[in-house]
């Protein structure tokens, strides 16, 4: 059995002033997510993929337990060991995070207290889920700092965020998710801001970690080479819906969904012509219509059809077993060939 299960996760934002004789200025409800399942299996690592506004950091918040109790509404199940975390009771939820449930939130420096120091911020998960003080405490703080990779860890606990370099913020982060070894971890983006350098660096920290302790990663991305070098099992969202789930190596080799491929044909490749260009996918992530009309990336897709405006489709499998596609004129595999990248074993 999976450790994390998600069944039909939706997620809505109530409008402002959207009440009973409301004005022309009431905004609209918002659904982020809109009916996401998937599996999270232990030692596995599942990928989250798209443009900002697919709704992949607000299904994470939604499993944490992170979104606000007003104007929000979340419907579907999330089975995390059996227990429903979406109507698990505040106290019990709190009780899990940080221990078996933890997350590397997208920007350390907003995320870490600035008038606090880094020590304190370690220390207080280890003294709230492991019950160590004083001295026994520092020095396991010390030790996972150095665990993750920053030097001079003594020093380093007894200094403020904005004292450490982007890089050393983010291992801190790390470090505070990791501290009582959780069973699940969600990183969402953990490596934006960040240079390439530092990336590789992070990226081989959170592979040690799956390796090393068999944690689940559920890992929150829009960078597709992270997604190559890590995941096991993608999920490629729009407009709060998968349209798209595959194995890392079936997606690269066979993207079916127009947006996956487009995703995957926008990547600069080393061995392409020079002076060849780009093919960016045209539009942005507003230019969409409601999944109760048709296709939400309809009015972006190059393989558009009038089907895709006579209903919602659903997710099938149009290529492989486990590779499922919702998309009524999926991309044929003689037309993947071209803008698509192999995966390294």
């Amino acid at each position: 059995m999976a450790l994390l299960s998600v069944d039909e996760l939706s997620v809505t934002f109530a409008g402002q002033g959207g009440g009973r004789g409301a004005g022309s200025g009431a905004r609209r409800d918002t659904k982020a997510v809109d009916g996401v399942s998937f599996e999270v299996e232990e030692g596995q690592v599942v990928g989250l993929v798209g443009e900002s506004g697919c709704g992949k950091s607000v299904t994470a918040l939604a499993l944490m337990g992170l979104l606000p109790r007003k104007g929000v509404s979340v419907g579907g199940r999330a089975e995390f060991d059996g227990a429903d975390l979406l109507s698990m009771g505040e106290k019990k939820i709190r009780d899990l995070r940080g221990s078996q449930l933890a997350m590397i939130f997208q920007d350390p420096l907003s995320s870490l207290n600035p008038v606090v120091p880094i020590g304190i911020q370690v220390t207080e998960i280890l003294t709230r889920h492991r019950g160590l003080k004083g001295e026994p405490a520092r020095k396991e703080a010390a030790s996972l700092l150095d665990r993750v990779g920053i030097p001079d860890p003594d020093r380093r606990l007894k200094e403020y965020p904005h004292q450490l370099s982007g890089g050393m913020r983010q291992r801190a982060l790390i470090a505070m998710a990791v501290a009582c070894a959780p069973r699940l971890l969600i990183a969402d983006e953990p490596t934006t801001a960040l240079d390439v350098t530092i990336q590789a660096q992070i990226l081989e920290l959170l592979k040690e970690l799956v390796d090393q302790q068999g944690t689940a990663l559920l890992m929150i991305t829009h960078d597709l080479g992270v997604v190559a070098g890590l995941c096991d099992q993608v999920n490629v969202l729009y407009a709060g819906r998968a349209v798209e789930t595959a194995g890392r190596r079936e997606l690269f080799a066979h993207p079916t969904h127009p947006y996956a491929h487009g995703l995957l044909g926008s990547i600069p490749r080393l061995d392409a012509p020079r002076g060849d260009p780009l093919r960016p996918i045209r539009g942005s992530i507003n230019d969409k219509i409601a999944w109760a009309d048709g296709c939400a990336f309809a009015p972006r897709c190059d393989f558009y059809t009038m089907e895709c405006l006579t209903g919602t489709p659903e997710l099938t499998e149009p290529r492989a077993r486990g590779h499922q596609v919702r998309c009524v004129n999926p991309v044929l595999p003689a037309e993947t060939s071209a803008g698509t990248a192999e995966v390294s074993s």
